[in-house]
């Protein structure tokens, strides 16, 4: 179900990433248990395809335990 994120452009991965973040309170909230499951399973396929492109990220040092802790 769904294109293979392999076979999505950097901007359709990206687009496709954020579309899932929005729905998925509503997923939580209101879709049956299926959809839920579906919605998991997708977003981790489409996540773990954006960390396999990405594998060092930029990583802001106020989302460290160090940086947390400075606030």
């Amino acid at each position: 179900m769904g294109i293979d994120p392999k076979d999505l452009s950097e901007d359709d991965l990206l687009r496709e990433l954020g579309h899932l973040y929005q729905t998925r309170m509503e997923a939580l909230l209101h879709g049956p248990d299926d959809a839920l499951a579906r919605h998991t399973s997708r977003t981790n396929e489409l996540e773990s395809e954006f960390l396999r492109r990405h594998p060092v990220r930029d990583i802001d040092p106020g989302r460290l335990r160090e940086g947390a802790r400075a606030r």
